[in-house]
């Protein structure tokens, strides 16, 4: 096992609402290697990009931990984090409303460097900024271009760009290619890798699509409902999926044959339960077809089945 960047111990983020508490992220525990890239895959309200945002302290978080690079920054000040903002940076979902549409390509990207002072003449950060619009693939003729005068894959890598700025060693990246037409996201997808292969970089990848998960995640973590209820490493989940709700997301991947006469997809049936003051039990057993009586009395808790391969279900008690 290499050298662990980030932790999260126990992670809670609730919100108050009028009908109680809303348990968006309940007792996750996870830890990130170094170089590694983590896959975060569920459906939408699930809970992956509060969790992204309650890791980078851009939301505050309820209970629990995260260790990144041993010390726990939940406990830090606003200058502490201030610093280790350096560190630690996000790539957003939406690449127009992410950018200020009164900021050039070059002033976007210049922001951060002007923020943290890391230079100290103008004609240094301009070299920066040029370095950085070449390296994310933006041609030096769109540095006085306003976003809305780009397409989607040039904005997002506005965002890739500003990322990078500071050259930090972990970066969330909160569905960077799901509002893109699908020939771009491939391009961008590339791109990501690219940089972390070159740069070092360590990422947590928020996605939805199981096909872009696997092509860009080490490891791979699976959520309902605020918990994680299977994490392991990307071949492994693919290959030999346990919990029942990870079997019927990975079903649910359309395969580019028309040829192919494969079972039909598992049809995740039933209501969803309430991330309200939840009940105790299993989230996912009002929808799970193998449900029993003690799926609903209590939690399962995350057990390893070997191989660092973990789930949370009675199936496996």
């Amino acid at each position: 096992m290499g050298e662990v960047l980030l932790e999260c111990k126990h992670l809670k983020k609730y919100f108050s609402v009028p009908n109680g508490m809303l348990h968006a992220v309940d007792d996750v525990s996870f830890s990130l290697e170094k170089g590694k890239t983590l896959g975060v895959v569920g459906e939408s309200g699930c809970g992956k990009s509060t969790l992204g945002r309650t890791i980078l302290r851009l939301l505050p978080h309820t209970d629990g931990e995260v260790i990144f690079e041993g010390q726990n920054i939940l406990q830090y000040s606003g200058e502490q984090m201030k610093r280790l903002r350096t560190k630690m940076q996000i790539i957003f979902q939406d690449p127009f409303s992410s950018l200020n549409p009164r900021y050039t390509v070059f002033d976007t990207i210049e922001e951060p460097l002007k923020i943290h002072k890391v230079y100290k003449t103008q004609s240094e950060v301009y070299g920066r900024v040029k370095e950085l619009m070449e390296v994310v693939g933006l041609a030096a003729r769109y540095e006085n271009a306003y976003p809305h005068e780009l397409d989607g894959g040039r904005r997002q890598r506005i965002g890739i760009a500003r990322a990078l700025a500071l050259n930090p060693s972990f970066i969330v990246c909160d569905e960077p290619v799901s509002a893109l037409d699908v020939s771009i996201q491939a391009q961008v997808l590339n791109l990501m890798m690219d940089l972390k292969d070159s740069l070092g970089l360590t990422y947590m990848f928020i996605t939805h699509d199981l096909s872009v998960v696997k092509h860009i995640s080490d490891d791979i973590v699976v959520m309902y409902l605020g918990q994680i209820v299977e994490k392991a490493n990307g071949n492994d989940i693919f290959a030999h999926p346990l919990h029942p709700y990870t079997k019927a997301l990975l079903s649910a991947i359309p395969l580019p044959d028309i040829k192919y006469k494969g079972k039909e997809a598992e049809t995740i049936k039933g209501e969803l339960s309430s991330p309200i003051n939840p009940s105790p039990g299993c989230r996912f057993a009002p929808r799970c077809p193998k449900a029993t009586e003690k799926c609903t009395a209590c939690n399962p808790a995350l057990k390893n089945m070997g191989s660092d391969h973990w789930v949370s279900c009675h199936l496996y008690d």
